[in-house]
């Protein structure tokens, strides 16, 4: 049996009188502590690891139900790099009146692997950066909005679910995605990278990248109007943060494509480290912030909202 709430919630309003699908925290911490444990290894791309986490990607998105992207014959984008095999994980929600036109909702599986060293004294030392916030906990929020989406079961535009490979050593699903799909079509890009920590402003609050470059921010800062939940500007714009995650090649074609993170990239003290584990996340803040995804997206998704380009490098 489906459950349901009113999205009342932290955000103190039901957003447009409709009853919401729940996003449960028992499944956040499910998929959250599968993605980030010892087993997957770290997830290097070209590793046993990150094919483990692929099928596990592949094995909820079946559970949930979505349609194959274009003419694949499962949920597997398949591409080289350098003469080795590397794959994404797309899966759809075809748009009932706007089919053609595309919400994308991505974040990347891929993370550094292991660092094994061996000898006697360092025997029982940590091998795995297990690499729970960068990224499961993106590859954790779009797997909980493809369930969210499928549930609602409105969506006018359709909705991609990604999960990108390597972009931990280049960004190569993201590129390769971009150049197999007419970025004209697609309307918006919501990259999710590093949701686990609070951001700088505490719990309840996010930032999105390149703010200032189109009115996605301002859209959805809008629709969450009257909700105690805030999306600001990127704090951090010496980091050039709009252009290094998988937003980027489709912003450089000029999509709204835009990330969506808290990791105070000034003084995150887990990141890139193997001190990266799920025990380091605040799950009930990351839980606020895929609700607040999920319900600041739906005029973009439903057709009503339309944001404005990038412009084009």
């Amino acid at each position: 049996m489906k459950k349901y709430v009113l999205v009342v919630l932290s955000f103190g309003f039901l957003a447009q009188g409709q009853m919401k699908p729940d996003i449960q925290k028992s499944e956040i911490v499910r998929i959250e502590t599968e993605l980030a444990s010892d087993k997957m290894e770290g997830r290097k791309i070209f590793t046993a690891g990150i094919d483990s986490a692929s099928a596990f990607i592949e094995n909820e998105f079946v559970k949930i139900g979505l349609d194959y992207y274009k003419n694949l014959k499962n949920y597997r984008q398949e591409f080289e790099v350098d003469d080795k095999n590397a794959n994404n994980v797309i899966g759809i929600l075809p748009g009932i009146s706007k089919p053609n036109e595309y919400v994308v909702f991505s974040a990347h599986y891929d993370h550094l692997g292991m660092n094994v060293r061996y000898g006697s004294k360092h025997q029982n030392e940590d091998k795995v950066y297990n690499g729970a916030n960068d990224d499961a906990s993106g590859t954790t929020a779009v797997i909980a909005l493809a369930k969210y989406f499928k549930e609602l079961n409105n969506n006018e535009r359709t909705i991609i679910f990604v999960a990108f490979t390597g972009e931990e050593v280049g960004g190569y699903g993201s590129k390769y995605f971009s150049q197999n799909i007419n970025a004209d079509a697609v309307i918006a890009m919501f990259n999710i990278e590093m949701i686990g920590t609070e951001s700088k402003w505490d719990k309840n609050s996010a930032y999105i990248t390149g703010f200032e470059k189109s009115d996605f921010g301002t859209i959805l800062q809008k629709n969450l109007k009257g909700s105690n939940f805030n999306f600001y500007e990127d704090p951090y714009p010496n980091e050039h943060l709009f252009y290094r995650s998988d937003n980027a090649t489709l912003a450089a074609l000029g999509v709204p494509a835009h990330t969506i993170s808290t990791s105070k990239m000034d003084s995150e003290p887990n990141y890139h480290k193997k001190s990266d584990e799920i025990s380091t996340l605040d799950l009930d803040n990351m839980i606020e912030i895929i609700k607040a995804i999920a319900i600041s997206s739906e005029s973009i998704i439903s057709g009503k909202d339309t944001p404005s380009r990038v412009e084009k490098l």
